[in-house]
């Protein structure tokens, strides 16, 4: 078992079992031009958890563990997209209308693909979703039950949208969630501290907050401790 620290108290979890969720680092939120920036905001923001997400997934490949990718997105049709969310936020551009990287928030268009500096490996799991929540209208559930995941190490984008309806998704769904603090972002820094707060409050109702150094930590000293047993 690894030990991390972490708010409320320390996640400890199996490393046979785990699994990092990165949720929605796509272009459409974190470039110009995108779907994030046509509701005015500053898609900079977002920005700063790029690195420290680079460094965890780089940790997780080089021990074979679970990775899954998220992205939030819509048929070319538009047949999956609620009036209710479309029709939200004011924004310069809809969903599904054409912008600098193609029609906003379809799946196809180049604003829909993930970051670069963390594109998916072959092996590694895609989950696109047509709402917040990553277990919604997706087949992630039956992903982590047969792969017999039990803890999930959650980063990704917005902190207070797509990271927490997952996580609270999955804290009904009886999955034991890390959201790493540096690894996560909001346009809006209030929201993020808010959302982290939720998280962690009353002895960890909803799941775990850390940060990647003290992640990165523990599994250096577990690394340390399975090399030299004595």
């Amino acid at each position: 078992m690894i030990k991390v620290q972490a708010e409320p108290h320390p996640f400890v979890f199996d490393p046979g079992h785990v699994a990092l969720l990165c949720i929605d680092f796509q272009r459409d939120f974190l470039e110009a031009g995108g779907f994030g920036e046509s509701l005015g905001n500053d898609v900079s923001r977002l920005r700063s958890a790029i690195a420290p997400t680079q460094a965890v997934l780089s940790a997780f490949r080089e021990r074979g563990w679970t990775v899954i990718h998220t992205r939030e997105g819509h048929r070319p049709d538009l047949t999956d997209l609620f009036p209710a969310k479309r029709d939200r936020g004011n924004p310069s551009l809809r969903i599904g209308e054409e912008g600098p990287m193609g029609r906003l928030l379809v799946r196809g268009s180049a604003g829909h693909e993930i970051v670069p500096e963390l594109a998916p490996q072959p092996a590694e799991v895609v989950l696109d979703k047509p709402g917040k929540g990553s277990f919604y209208a997706t087949d992630l559930e039956t992903i982590l039950r047969a792969r017999g995941i039990t803890s999930l190490v959650v980063t990704g984008v917005t902190t207070e949208v797509c990271v927490q309806s997952t996580v609270r998704e999955a804290n009904d769904r009886g999955f034991e969630s890390l959201v790493l603090s540096d690894c996560t972002g909001s346009y809006f820094p209030e929201f993020h501290a808010a959302a982290l707060a939720m998280f962690a409050a009353q002895g960890g109702i909803v799941g775990w907050v850390g940060t990647s150094a003290d992640l990165l930590d523990a599994l250096e000293q577990s690394s340390v401790r399975t090399e030299n047993p004595e």
